[in-house]
């Protein structure tokens, strides 16, 4: 979503005068979109705000904008933490950044903008055509979330749960296919409580699913309480719809759920991996782990491992717990720092081999890869097969949008390399 959000904002520089620049010497204006979901993703912008100023030591100083969550969740202190830093707003306050650019080159007052006006961003947004569309773009139908998991900072930096009208997203749609997109991954905080007026993600992808010149759909990231058999039901119908399912579950164990307030137990869980299985047997599934959690035992931890046995995921995304400030589980006592450690060192050592037999599976295999470009000059292009799975090729012919069989040759933990015959 960040990077929807970054393309976004640059069409708005663009509205005003600004073009893109690769070179951080020639930068007038720096913005940071930055995330709250981990403290580490904070102490990040610290980092490259002392980067930019050591840049900048001798050179008339840029325009520092700080946007995203961390701006949400920390704006005013920012402001008097770093006087480096010119402005900071919101994920529902950049449509704003005319007025903010103007007002601190004009007026050249220091700002603070994070009030939360989901609708009056899109209002704003569906005026302005995006100019920056991939091979594979994102397309944000709905932010923020109702769910309130005690570790989840999301709810008080993306706000209540609100969803895009139908036809806003299908016009974006067509532009970003006009522009050359052949997939498309449809984005939420909570991405299956898309509901607009009663019509549902179900019905976006169908919709998406008849439009002329899109390949491949694809949506994340899903909560496994609003995942509905309607939505289960489109991934046997919709065949533009790709058999990757990125659920996140965070624990294998019941307990540690409902300290968690997921409002989803494994039992509930492992329900609607069948029904999604029974629907569409090629369907394989992604999803996110929380390690640590506040009041996991050494059993509830091998619950959590016996789950990636069971399930197979082809790609799981660990974290030891990390409090975010406001959140209930702040308050809650952490488990010793060396035992966290430990266990997540088990468990992506467990995740790895699982993802190596799926790779040493697919050796001498076909898949079906769609290229989204090319790596270098050498002729070696990138790009995905129908599960996401990075594929690497070399070719004498230019493969960028273009969907070929591809036999597997070798791999590594992150790519699959492989040979295609034109």
């Amino acid at each position: 979503m960040n990077e929807y959000d970054s393309n976004r904002i640059l069409d708005l520089f663009k509205k005003i005068g600004y073009t893109r620049t690769e070179n951080i010497s020639e930068t007038n204006c720096y913005v940071l979109n930055t995330c709250h979901i981990r403290e580490k993703a904070t102490d990040k912008v610290y980092h490259d705000v002392g980067r930019l100023k050591k840049e900048f030591r001798n050179k008339k100083k840029p325009i520092l904008l700080v946007t995203g969550c961390v701006a949400q969740a920390e704006g005013e202190e920012m402001l008097k933490k770093e006087s480096y830093i010119d402005g900071v707003f919101g994920p529902q306050s950049y449509h704003k950044i005319p007025k903010i650019i103007n007002k601190i080159e004009i007026e050249k007052s220091r700002v603070n903008s994070t009030e939360f006006d989901v609708i009056e961003k899109f209002d704003n947004l569906n005026l302005i055509k995006t100019k920056c569309s991939k091979i594979s773009s994102f397309l944000t139908i709905q932010e923020g979330c109702d769910k309130f998991c005690h570790f989840c900072v999301v709810p008080y930096t993306r706000g209540p749960e609100y969803s895009r009208s139908n036809n806003e997203i299908l016009s974006e749609a067509r532009q970003l296919i006009d522009a050359g997109a052949k997939e498309i991954t449809l984005l939420g905080q909570n991405v299956n409580a898309y509901n607009s007026k009663n019509f549902l993600l179900s019905d976006l992808i169908c919709a998406l699913n008849e439009m002329s010149g899109l390949e491949r759909i694809r949506y994340t990231t899903s909560h496994p309480k609003d995942m509905t058999d309607d939505l289960i039901d489109v991934h046997k119908n919709c065949k533009k719809l790709m058999p990757l399912v990125h659920l996140p579950v965070q624990s294998g164990s019941s307990k540690i759920l409902k300290l968690m307030n997921r409002k989803h137990n494994i039992d509930d869980y492992l329900n609607t991996i069948k029904k999604l299985k029974d629907k569409n047997p090629s369907i394989k599934f992604s999803s996110d782990f929380i390690i640590g959690y506040p009041g996991e035992t050494e059993e509830d931890f091998k619950l959590t491992l016996a789950l990636l046995d069971e399930i197979d995921f082809i790609n799981s995304y660990s974290f030891i717990f990390s409090p975010r400030p406001g959140t209930p589980a702040s308050k809650l006592k952490n488990i010793d720092k060396k035992i966290t450690k430990k266990r997540l060192i088990s468990f992506q050592k467990k995740s790895e081999e699982i993802i190596k037999n799926y790779h040493q599976e697919l050796l001498n295999k076909k898949v079906e890869v769609l290229f989204e470009n090319s790596i270098n000059k050498d002729g070696k292009y990138f790009g995905r097969d129908k599960h996401a799975n990075a594929v690497m090729v070399q070719s004498s012919q230019d493969l960028t949008g273009k969907i070929f069989d591809v036999k597997i040759t070798n791999f590594n933990q992150n790519t699959l390399f492989g040979e295609i015959s034109l």
